[in-house]
């Protein structure tokens, strides 16, 4: 049976949009360094590989990690896939709460694209859709 193992992200400056989805999801900020780094080197990576690549995981594995990999030209059109992050967790949020974290996710860099309030059938719909700061979309619900 398949797991998941990364959720990658091409990225005109990978270490600060790590920077953005760490802050995202609480994960302390993430470099490569130290003992960590001489590894990779030591692999047969060169440092313009690491200058390239960045990474953001959660300390004790619990959330996705997210991989970050230099991209050969900047983004175009819409994503064809996209992350929905939930404001609280196992519950859905109150407004208040909705709003809280968008304004802490747009102090990080995000920009809100528009708020989605509406009827899908017999299920209410609301929720912000947002951009990171190299304009992937993302939903906060």
């Amino acid at each position: 049976m398949a797991t998941l193992g990364n959720i990658v992200f091409y990225a005109n400056d990978p270490q600060a949009l790590s920077d953005f989805w760490s802050g995202v999801f609480g994960y302390p900020p993430q470099r490569f360094e130290g003992e960590f780094r001489e590894m990779l080197l030591a692999g047969g990576l060169s440092e313009d590989d690491l200058g390239k690549r960045a990474l953001a995981e959660s300390p004790d594995g619990s959330g996705p990690r997210l991989f970050f990999h230099h991209a050969d030209g900047p983004k175009t059109g819409r994503n064809r896939v996209h992350l929905d992050v939930q404001a609280v967790h196992g519950r859905r949020p109150t407004d208040e709460e909705l709003d809280a974290e968008k304004d802490r996710l747009v102090a990080l860099g995000a920009t809100v694209v528009r708020l989605i309030d509406q009827k899908w059938g017999p299920a209410t719909e609301h929720y912000y859709q947002l951009r990171d700061p190299e304009g992937n979309e993302f939903c906060l619900q």
